[in-house]
């Protein structure tokens, strides 16, 4: 056992996961899962970004566009060659989910440096979409 070791020391600039999340999401106006749910039944992209495994684990909300987070800036931005149909446009809605609202905020964020302003995510996560009683299917298990 280690003991008395010095904490490394930040390089300059650096930042840490805590504040490059606060930072993220100063920028989104969040959605409770209620509003996100309102919001998709208006029009609005709910994309989930969680890996196959997780999803199936944990369920899944159904009609949401699955695109993982290793791939999701080029699926969304407008101006790539593989954008999904649905980047229409730098003013798609588009809602984030993943499984309890931390990745989807760096996600959203990442989405409104790409110029899509109107990108969000889910406060809680799909976690909070079941609790609250909305649509979901499947799953029933915690990820190992």
């Amino acid at each position: 056992m280690v003991t008395g070791a010095a904490a490394p020391v930040r390089p300059p600039g650096a930042r840490s996961i805590d504040e490059i999340l606060a930072d993220s999401r100063r920028r989104l106006r969040r959605l409770t899962p209620q509003e996100a749910y309102g919001r998709v039944r208006e029009g609005a992209l709910l994309v989930d970004i969680r890996p196959a495994a997780q999803r199936a684990a944990e369920g899944e909300v159904p009609g949401a566009l699955i695109v993982e987070r290793n791939v999701l800036e080029w699926r969304f931005d407008p101006a790539q060659d593989a954008r999904l149909p649905e980047a229409t446009g730098y003013d798609v809605e588009v809602i984030v989910i993943c499984s309890e609202g931390y990745t989807s905020s760096l996600a959203a964020a990442s989405l409104h440096d790409l110029g899509l302003t109107r990108s969000t995510d889910v406060v809680g996560g799909f976690v909070a979409w079941r609790a609250a009683g909305l649509p979901a299917t499947g799953g029933g298990h915690t990820p190992s």
